[in-house]
């Protein structure tokens, strides 16, 4: 008997149809970055990096540097290899399968656990507004905790099903979001730069009899920028959420890259505005101080100076912001799961595809599920920080890989590099790719240096360890599903080679 050739495919078509439009990807991406750290982030960095006083602004606007290459990066890898998993697919086909999928694996992880966090956070918002009207004893059931987890679980499984029900419904559900969002974060823009310090200092005093107490400033310091700006850096994360959703763009070619950019300028411009107007309004130093004591958020500052009317509407955009996240992160991790499982490094069940919406459903529910740990791990540990540390290392060591991916597509896969759309200088794509490395480099340096160097309860809550395990995981998963490749005489050379049928 002839032995028997060997496969390159392991499906004529991935079932997913191309319905996503230039404005779904963007808002797709907004929605991912754009969550509630922006109202807490930029005053509570105060507590975590003392001394950097008045230079918030300048060390965000170091922190948005590596991103933007990143951005810059996952525009140019877009451009060539538009499917499902984008991160995936650009690691696995620009450097190996085995990079490709462990550091996805981490992505989709870190993300999902991150998924739950965020349904998890949304309920404190809730109970803030209707402690600002003076809803006492709903505000006082939403602080239950077993109310807290019935909801949290019921607004992510509600965005599950969004997202089982095809890219129209989610299109419908994000986009008038996306507006309401920035609608809403407006209000803190024009209210910050409508008041000043003095403002602010007759307020505080009038409402609480309290003077601001001069502290004197800080000298500035590339050490501290260089402390906070990882911690800030974590604002940026979510513009790749775009990439995943490769397989179903309209145009992809052009859109991909056209909504990371759209994506990345528009949001970082959106943190920059509010940031400035917020400490525009409010003594730095009195944040400073105020944030040894107790949790600062925008809304929370901004109350002195505007009416509680306007209170309430920002804090409904932070949860806006917060909602926002469920239904494109859901898409972004569960699109990860597909393009593994087309590859066959990961069981096949993730790749079904919705017989009537089109969608990869197993995936979707897969992702919930881990979402769902997620929020009861949140309730029963009683802390959250974990999750977003997993997520900020998996996603320094997943930008890292993008940007080195574009070092070196030309040498492992110039057929692929051939069908590169965007910046089609290979100068200027070196350029932006080795300063893209360095600095993510550094900055996952400076994450890790923290976290093992941060007294913990016990060794579980060091992020790195977690991670660790995590990718200890995946290698076993990645081995498994390698060699049951091999055993089917799979092509394996060609099959990481060429692109997943469409």
């Amino acid at each position: 008997m002839a032995d028997k050739k060997p496969d390159t495919k392991l499906s004529k078509g991935s079932g997913l149809t191309r319905q996503m439009s230039l404005l779904s990807l963007t808002a797709t991406g907004i929605c991912s970055m754009l969550g509630a750290s922006i109202y807490v982030i930029p005053f509570m960095i105060q507590k975590n990096v003392p001394g950097i006083g008045p230079y918030v602004l300048p060390a965000f606007i170091f922190a948005a540097f590596p991103a933007l290459m990143a951005a810059f990066a996952y525009s140019i890898l877009a451009s060539a290899m538009p499917r499902a998993g984008g991160s995936y697919i650009y690691a696995s086909r620009s450097l190996n399968p085995f990079l490709g999928f462990v550091a996805s694996f981490s992505q989709w992880f870190g993300l999902s656990i991150v998924i739950g966090v965020v349904s998890y956070l949304i309920v404190p918002f809730f109970r803030d507004m209707a402690t600002a009207m003076e809803w006492d004893e709903l505000a006082t059931n939403l602080n239950r905790g077993v109310v807290r987890v019935m909801i949290s679980i019921t607004l992510l499984w509600i965005f599950v099903g969004v997202n089982i029900q095809g890219l129209k419904a989610y299109e419908r559900t994000l986009v008038p979001l996306m507006f309401l969002m920035f609608a809403l974060g407006a209000i803190v823009i024009v209210s910050g730069f409508t008041y000043n310090h003095q403002d602010f200092a007759n307020a505080l005093s009038s409402k609480e009899g309290r003077v601001i107490f001069d502290l004197p400033q800080p000298i500035f310091s590339i050490t501290v920028i260089l402390t906070a700006s990882p911690l800030l850096f974590s604002s940026f994360i979510g513009f790749d959420s775009i990439a995943q959703a490769g397989g179903e763009a309209k145009n992809p070619g052009r859109n991909l890259p056209m909504a990371i950019t759209i994506t990345i300028i528009s949001v970082g411009s959106f943190y920059m505005l509010f940031t400035a107007s917020v400490y525009h309004a409010v003594p730095w130093n009195f944040i400073a101080s105020e944030s040894l004591i107790k949790d600062l958020t925008a809304p929370g500052l901004l109350s002195y100076v505007i009416s509680p009317g306007w209170a309430v509407a920002i804090v409904g955009g932070a949860a806006i912001a917060l909602i926002n996240d469920l239904p494109a992160m859901l898409l972004s991790v569960s699109r990860l799961m597909f393009a593994w499982g087309e590859d066959g490094i990961f069981p096949k069940n993730v790749t079904k595809v919705h017989v009537k919406y089109h969608t990869p459903h197993i995936a979707i529910l897969a992702s919930g599920l881990m979402a769902t740990i997620g929020i009861l791990g949140c309730h029963f540990a009683g802390d959250f920080f974990l999750g977003v540390d997993i997520m900020v290392t998996s996603m320094l060591v997943n930008f890292t890989l993008m940007c080195i991916s574009v070092i070196l597509l030309p040498k492992n896969n110039p057929q692929i590099f051939s069908q590169i759309k965007v910046i089609t200088s290979r100068k200027l794509q070196v350029i932006i790719a080795w300063i893209g490395t360095i600095m993510l480099t550094g900055f996952l340096i400076i994450h890790i240096r923290k976290d093992l160097t941060t007294s913990v309860d016990a060794w579980y809550f060091h992020s790195t360890f977690i991670w660790v395990i995590v990718m200890a995981l995946a290698t076993l998963i990645y081995i498994r599903e390698y060699q049951n490749l091999r055993k089917k005489r799979i092509d394996i050379k060609k099959l990481f080679t060429e692109l997943p049928p469409e």
